[in-house]
């Protein structure tokens, strides 16, 4: 039996009040918009989902994500109230020393994605609804609370695709259509027939209600557990602010703490509430074990020294190998798996693999989805398309997601595609994120030792491949480290040390042979990871060779391997960084006239030495 709707009510007042006091008492926050929700989350949480109160991570517990993260008072207040900590710790809401931040982050034990960068929660719900009915096939269900304003975004339409496709009918979304915005009126308001229709288009069961009858909550929440085979989306009707006289559906409320109408609205919604109450959430069943994360090794893929393989291949044959080494490796890609090789783990583990197609911002969301389950993913498309998802791929990191990204298609060298397939800013942007590892393997076998490494990061971590085919310069037992380079080629006499990776150190060890028919020896290094990149190696081999260092790379110059280099380096004195890269927006060619044409050639660093040595 549910609880009973009067009980409910006051809970929902309660958690008005909690998100009230809460922003007036931190002087900042949103709780008007936390009162539009008052009633979906009463329902929710006291009648509708089943989860451990005492134990948030509990893997058969029902999940929630707050994709309209700048209502986290309410959520914090939600969890408060079922028990999971003191309501008066609410009031810490927003202080230096507390973990309820203004907007959810998973150093709360209840939050599994962070939000607040909107559009985004539909994803991660995607890819938690696609583990729990595909790959764990579990019972727990999953709900996403979103804005009405966030609808607008792009990526939330990637994800409503997503989840029809796939018949997600363990996913309910609601949108919360209080019809104002930050700055202005939504676009849509209150015209829930649009919401209906395009939800309904894109081939979701869609229901209109009062947001702010519970009864019609419960009851829409009672129909979704009955639909099969589509997602549920509830389209509640709402009023921001509502219940605070006054200020209930008026704009310019939004992110403003009550102040000195605090007392007032308090005592309105005081006067509402009966004694009913004693609410608790429903008991989960115990039909999953929790995930433990594999502690995966560097697979061996079989190749020989001198044998040609392009990174992106061996990308694809290593990760086959990993989902050999444990269940819980899963692959996604964007629909260009015959291109980054995942199609190699899409045959040998079906089950495992999932196709986002092409939509770039919703495969990232699936992929931290995925990770929240225990899942370890390897989410692959061509590097230059990620620059697309940056934005998830950042809130990926305040997620503190265990995520792979592998991108393909580096730099210049992919050939006649041209510049928009180009990968020439990734190493920049995946360099920015914080607690990231960026790996840019040179042969097959560090490719294989870079997935496994990256496998076991405790946080987002990048693999940069190549289209051209590279010698394997390796052998199958080499060991490699996060931020340990290796030094590829050396002697007494090295008068210049040349750093690069994949195509450019290919290049780099022709220019050698060619200068050293000229009696010049260069020192050369593979970074392997640039981030970290190898201070200790690389000042080491720079000092040796009279502080004279080229850097030669795929990429633009800024944020690229120059730059990580000249940063490691920039406390020493009497060292001097030589950048070569691609300089100039590239155009079409095969791939040996590119590499050359925009000074990245063995000819190229040739010059440069020579210039230098001068």
């Amino acid at each position: 039996m549910g609880a009973s709707t009067t009980a409910l009510k006051n809970m929902a007042e309660q958690l008005r009040i909690d998100s009230i006091e809460s922003t007036s008492a931190a002087g900042s926050g949103h709780p008007t918009s936390c009162c539009s929700m008052a009633e979906i989350t009463s329902v929710l949480f006291f009648d509708e989902m089943h989860f451990d109160v005492s134990d948030p991570h509990n893997p058969n517990n029902d999940r929630f994500i707050l994709s309209k993260g700048h209502a986290a008072p309410i959520l914090y207040a939600a969890w408060s109230r079922a028990g999971l900590f003191p309501p008066e710790h609410l009031l810490t809401l927003r202080k230096i020393d507390s973990d309820l931040e203004g907007h959810p982050t998973p150093r709360l034990s209840f939050v599994d994605v962070a939000t607040g960068s909107l559009g985004q929660g539909l994803s991660a719900g995607c890819g938690i609804a696609f583990t729990g009915k595909y790959v764990d096939q579990g019972d727990y269900r999953v709900y996403v609370l979103m804005g009405d304003g966030e609808s607008q975004e792009g990526s939330v339409w990637e994800a409503a695709s997503f989840a029809s496709h796939y018949k997600l009918d363990n996913l309910v979304g609601i949108v919360d259509v209080n019809r104002l915005g930050q700055s202005e009126p939504t676009m849509l308001q209150h015209h829930m027939e649009i919401y209906k229709a395009r939800f309904d288009a894109f081939g979701w069961h869609s229901i209109v209600i009062d947001g702010q009858d519970i009864d019609a909550v419960k009851k829409a929440f009672a129909e979704a557990r009955d639909v099969k085979e589509k997602p549920t989306m509830i389209l509640a009707k709402t009023h921001k602010g509502a219940g605070i006289p006054g200020i209930e559906d008026k704009d310019n409320w939004h992110g403003k703490a009550l102040g000195d109408k605090t007392d007032a609205a308090v005592a309105a919604i005081k006067a509402r509430m009966t004694g009913e109450g004693g609410l608790k959430p429903k008991a989960p069943s115990s039909r999953l074990k929790p995930a433990t994360r594999p502690n995966l090794t560097p697979p061996k893929l079989g190749h020989k020294l001198g044998d040609k393989v392009a990174t992106r291949v061996a990308y694809g044959e290593a990760l086959v190998k990993l989902g050999e080494q444990s269940k819980e490796v899963v692959a996604l890609d964007g629909d260009v798996k015959n291109s980054t090789y995942s199609d190699k783990f899409k045959a040998a583990f079906p089950d495992r693999f999932v196709e986002c197609f092409i939509a770039e911002q919703n495969l990232v969301g699936v992929s931290l989805g995925m990770a929240t389950r225990g899942k370890v993913p390897y989410a692959s498309t061509f590097a230059a398309f990620f620059t697309r998802a940056f934005d998830q791929i950042r809130m990926g990191a305040i997620s503190l997601a265990k995520v792979v990204f592998a991108g393909s298609h580096a730099g210049v060298s992919i050939g006649e595609d041209g510049p928009s397939q180009m990968a020439l800013e990734d190493l920049a942007m995946f360099r920015s994120i914080p607690d990231g590892l960026v790996f840019y393997p040179s042969d097959a076998v560090s490719t294989s030792a870079a997935l496994a490494l990256a496998g076991n990061h405790q946080g987002i971590a990048f693999i940069r491949t190549s289209r051209p085919a590279t010698p394997v310069i390796y052998k199958e037992d080499e060991p490699f480290e996060v931020g340990k380079a290796k030094v590829v080629r050396q002697s007494d006499k090295d008068q210049v040390t040349v750093i690069g990776a994949a195509v450019t150190l290919v290049e780099a060890t022709k220019a050698a042979d060619e200068l050293a028919k000229e009696g010049i020896a260069i020192r050369i290094i593979d970074p392997f990871t640039i981030k970290p990149i190898d201070r200790a190696t690389i000042l080491a081999a720079a000092k040796k060779t009279g502080g004279k260092v080229i850097t030669v790379e795929d990429h633009y110059p800024e944020g690229g391997i120059g730059d990580a280099v000249a940063g490691a380096l920039s406390e020493e004195t009497g060292i001097a960084v030589y950048k070569l890269a691609v300089t100039e927006m590239p155009h079409s060619g095969q791939p040996d006239e590119l590499v050359d044409k925009y000074g990245i050639s063995a000819r190229h660093i040739v010059a440069k030495v020579k210039e230098i040595l001068k």
